[in-house]
């Protein structure tokens, strides 16, 4: 496995596969966000939750509505997810020869433990923070395109505005900890069912185990979303807010229940989503001669 990990071939597979990710998030994601970011940033009481969002959406838009801005999402996830899986491979691989491995039960070979799963997770988050705070800029549905985003928030604040709200990134994207930690801890129960007649395919626990990841990564994340969400939601005209006064503004509307919405229509999202594009990243892996690196 150590010398395996040090080809240039496994190093840049993880990003590769995670183009396919990403493409496959926005097909079967993109219209569940576009509801939970605008119950998240609309002024309290505009809508009543994500039915009510979803039919003003369509009946004042159009059902098109929905995929409104979708190419921008779909060339920002492809690259996001690029870096955040290519990343993550990377950084386990990193882990893996510097000992943070256990044997594993049966086979007696190294594996990567829970806790190095978690760190790589985490890493791999903040990483990512770097390329996807400007992504979510250029999608924001009050401009006529990308260009046009990128050139008013730039002629405004600079090219530094494209990075506004990049602290509520960077807490949003840490919690890509307790994503890969659940999804490594998941697939593992799943292995004990193995010889037994409850046995699943290696997909289909790839596919579960996404989905079901993904709820630990949003109970934990939302809050962070919201601040983030509000952060980049800040028209550019006006100062870059920080942090700290997005989280009193926050509490100052909704009080503590302010810093969980939208939790509905991501939670509704998630599954199908994150066991979609888990399920192709780790399908692509295996096709690609680098799963070994995983377990």
């Amino acid at each position: 496995m150590a010398e395996d990990s040090d080809t240039g071939h496994l190093r840049l597979v993880g990003a590769v596969a995670g183009v396919g990710s990403g493409l496959t998030k926005v097909t079967v994601g993109h219209g569940f966000d576009t509801i939970k970011t605008r119950i998240q940033c609309s002024p309290p009481g505009t809508y009543r939750g994500a039915i009510d969002c979803l039919l003003q959406t369509i009946r004042n838009e159009s059902i098109f509505a929905l995929y409104k801005g979708v190419t921008p999402p779909a060339v920002g996830w492809a690259a996001i997810d690029s870096v955040l899986l290519g990343s993550l491979h990377n950084y386990r691989l990193f882990l893996i020869r510097h000992h943070f491995t256990e044997l594993t039960p049966g086979s007696g070979k190294k594996r990567l433990t829970l806790v190095g799963h978690g760190l790589a997770g985490l890493c791999a988050g903040l990483t990512s923070a770097f390329f996807a705070t400007p992504m979510e800029h250029l999608k924001d549905r009050q401009y006529r395109g990308p260009i046009d985003c990128a050139k008013q928030i730039i002629r405004s604040q600079g090219a530094r505005g494209l990075w506004t709200g990049f602290t509520g990134s960077l807490a949003f994207r840490s919690n890509f900890l307790w994503l890969f930690l659940s999804f490594e801890a998941l697939m593992r129960g799943f292995s004990q069912l193995n010889g037994t007649p409850y046995e699943i395919s290696a997909a289909t626990a790839n596919f579960l185990s996404g989905g079901f990841a993904s709820f630990a990564f949003w109970g934990m994340g939302i809050p962070a979303d919201n601040i983030k969400n509000r952060m980049m939601a800040t028209p550019h005209t006006l100062a870059r807010p920080s942090l700290v006064a997005t989280v009193r503004q926050i509490y100052a509307l909704g009080g503590l229940f302010g810093f969980f919405r939208g939790l509905g229509p991501s939670l509704i999202r998630a599954f199908p989503s994150n066991a979609s594009a888990l399920w192709v990243y780790e399908g692509l892996m295996r096709t690609l001669g680098a799963e070994k690196t995983r377990h």
